[in-house]
């Protein structure tokens, strides 16, 4: 009797980072089975990017949150997310708090103010 062997052929993936003023965009190929992980050291972009602390940094394939332990299928981008710098509703509060100090919302809804009323807020 023979054997079969069954020959997959190589996966191929992007793995991309950005950061503000650079990004980068690797293809690669690599073997069926192989992890997020796996696919992110063999790009080398890690060594591109020291920053990049897979313990630390999220993951993810088309815009969607992974775990280094998935498996990569035959065209995925692997995406290598930088954390955060300012929590974003925070940001939106402080924005918010500054548009009221300068007069572009109303001090008590935090609405735009209506141009078509007077400053006190009467028709």
């Amino acid at each position: 009797m023979s054997e079969e062997i069954s020959v997959q052929a190589p996966l191929s993936i992007e793995v991309v980072y950005g950061t503000p003023t650079r990004q980068e965009i690797i293809s690669c190929s690599v073997e069926p089975n192989t992890t997020l992980e796996q696919a992110i050291l063999a790009s080398g972009i890690v060594e591109e990017f020291p920053e990049i602390d897979l313990a630390v940094n999220n993951v993810g394939i088309w815009n969607r949150v992974a775990k280094l332990t998935d498996k990569v299928k035959d065209l995925d981008r692997i995406e290598i997310y930088r954390p955060l710098l300012a929590d974003p509703k925070e940001v939106r509060k402080r924005r918010a708090e500054k548009a009221k100090e300068e007069g572009r919302a109303n001090k008590i809804t935090g609405g735009r103010v209506d141009p078509r009323r007077g400053k006190t807020g009467e028709t």
